[in-house]
């Protein structure tokens, strides 16, 4: 057996598969040597590398397509505002006929069933908001770039929200807590919860101030984003497509790298474990994965890596997109078990070094990697996926299949239209300001305390060496008034997860 049908013979699967495209070999294409990847091996997750105008785009859009066809739920990012054509039938061409011929594909003008999504209703889009308690502290802390001993201080912060029934809803509702407690009278509850000094506490609002004044504040409220929404499918039986669209936030990578975090992270608190199925639950697609890992805290990437690696037996594969494998960590990148690896450049010498640590990470092949990857056309790739016994496949040069949807935006017009036609828009639309945290501590401070007379003050006794930090939090004397106003119980915490985020109750 020759070489090109020992690789054409490892991707010959017996089960459901997606068709990427046809083998290439001595600058042939084959287009009896089909490449593929097994459906159930979509939630092994994957990466989908490559330099800039590769089409790394477009191979997002082939495998979403066909995901959806087959009755998978999927979630993309549109980072450029290129990947909302997906839900119009595409338009054909000489080019389009020509790479259909070439890999063997019948290819049919298709528009699949898709929703659109806003970070905060800021640009085209229902509205995706979080709540603060929501998001958690470990997130929040990567948005506002603080260090990790800020980090802890903010989670201590969170804490002592969560046991004195101080919702977190907004961000006001956030700095309304941080400033009380910098406050003459609230620098005694920082003594009380311990590790929370003054200086770290004016440094969060300082930084919460500044995130507010750069227009964040719309990202953050209710109603909170139900990312139980992403797992519908239309009724046709095809998984809907939901498409988060990004432009408007483009010049904020680490708000939106962190928000799909959050999602992602919701999701798992949310699912049941499923084990090994038929077909995933949903295929999650990070795009610009590397803003997601930059200045990154170590508890941040432990809990990143965790999340990667357990989402898989909820059913939740994830795909991480960016320019090259060493954007990713290697612990990540080590769990990454389908990949399309599109060319790079080898302009420099961090290129060059970037190209032979990519080569690293590819099975041994027959090919030589270094002179393939920097030659590789628009539309080519280097794949290697998992088998359905879960041995990686044998590296396979692909010339791509086309996408079947319309290859770039729909117009405005009609975005707004579909937008606003979904049955999420009623829900999400309207933004809504109930009484918190901000409400609750305004209410209090305006209320006046009842002075204590010297002879009540004499019978106080001491506070006893081992009262507990809720007991000595309850005990302060604005919060005594506040307790009455509080609906929820006090000393009840909040469970949170790997990132701190709140589990919610669907």
């Amino acid at each position: 057996m020759s070489d090109s049908e020992t690789i054409a013979a490892g991707y010959a699967f017996t089960g459901p598969a997606l068709d990427l495209g046809a083998l290439l070999w001595d600058g042939a294409c084959l287009p009896d040597a089909q490449i593929r990847i097994p459906l159930p091996m979509l939630n092994r997750h994957g990466l989908v590398a490559g330099a800039t105008g590769t089409g790394k785009t477009k191979t997002l859009q082939l495998i979403a397509e066909q995901l959806s066809a087959q009755g998978v739920p999927v979630f993309l990012a549109d980072v450029k505002g290129d990947v909302s054509g997906i839900s119009a039938p595409g338009v054909t061409n000489d080019k389009v006929a020509g790479r259909a011929a070439e890999v063997k594909q019948q290819w049919t003008a298709t528009g699949y069933p898709a929703e659109f999504y806003a970070l905060g209703g800021i640009g085209h889009g229902i509205p995706v908001r979080a709540t603060i308690t929501g998001f958690g502290p470990v997130l929040l802390s990567k948005v506002l770039q603080l260090n990790q001993t800020q980090e802890q201080s903010l989670g201590l912060i969170f804490h002592y929200a969560d046991t004195k029934g101080l919702e977190l809803i907004d961000l006001k509702d956030l700095r309304a807590v941080v400033t009380f407690l910098t406050s003459d009278e609230g620098k005694t509850e920082l003594k009380n919860i311990g590790g929370l000094s003054t200086a770290t506490a004016g440094v969060i609002l300082r930084s919460l101030t500044a995130f507010e004044a750069q227009g964040m504040a719309d990202f953050f409220g209710e109603p909170d984003f139900d990312t139980s929404e992403l797992l519908r499918t239309a009724s046709d039986g095809r998984g809907m497509v939901s498409v988060l669209e990004l432009p408007a936030v483009q010049d904020k990578p680490q708000l939106f790298s962190t928000f799909l975090m959050w999602m992602l992270a919701d999701l798992f608190h949310d699912l049941p474990e499923v084990g090994d199925a038929d077909k995933p639950k949903l295929v999650f697609f990070f795009d610009e994965a590397h803003l997601l890992f930059n200045d990154a805290s170590k508890a941040f990437l432990d809990s990143i890596t965790q999340t990667v690696r357990l989402i898989r037996s909820k059913g939740v594969g994830v795909f991480f997109v960016t320019q090259t494998p060493k954007d990713v960590p290697g612990d990540v990148l080590a769990q990454l078990g389908n990949r399309v690896q599109h060319a790079l450049r080898a302009f420099t010498p961090d290129d060059q070094k970037a190209l032979k640590a990519t080569v690293k990470t590819f099975p041994n092949s027959s090919y030589d990697l270094e002179e393939i990857l920097t030659g590789l056309g628009t539309g080519e790739a280097v794949v290697t996926v998992l088998s359905e016994n879960g041995a990686p496949t044998p590296v396979a040069v692909t010339r791509l299949r086309a996408p079947e949807s319309l290859m770039g935006p729909i117009d405005a017009a009609t975005l707004d239209a579909a937008v606003k036609s979904s049955s999420l828009y009623g829900r999400y639309a309207q933004a809504v300001d109930r009484e918190s945290a901000y409400e609750k501590l305004t209410t209090a401070e305006r209320q006046p305390q009842p002075q204590e007379t010297p002879k009540a003050a004499a019978k106080k006794s001491p506070p006893k060496e081992d009262e507990s930090m809720v007991q000595q939090v309850v005990g302060s004397g604005m919060f005594k008034s506040l307790a009455r106003s509080v609906g929820t119980q006090i000393g009840r915490e909040i469970t949170r997860s790997l990132f701190g985020t709140a589990r919610r109750k669907r």
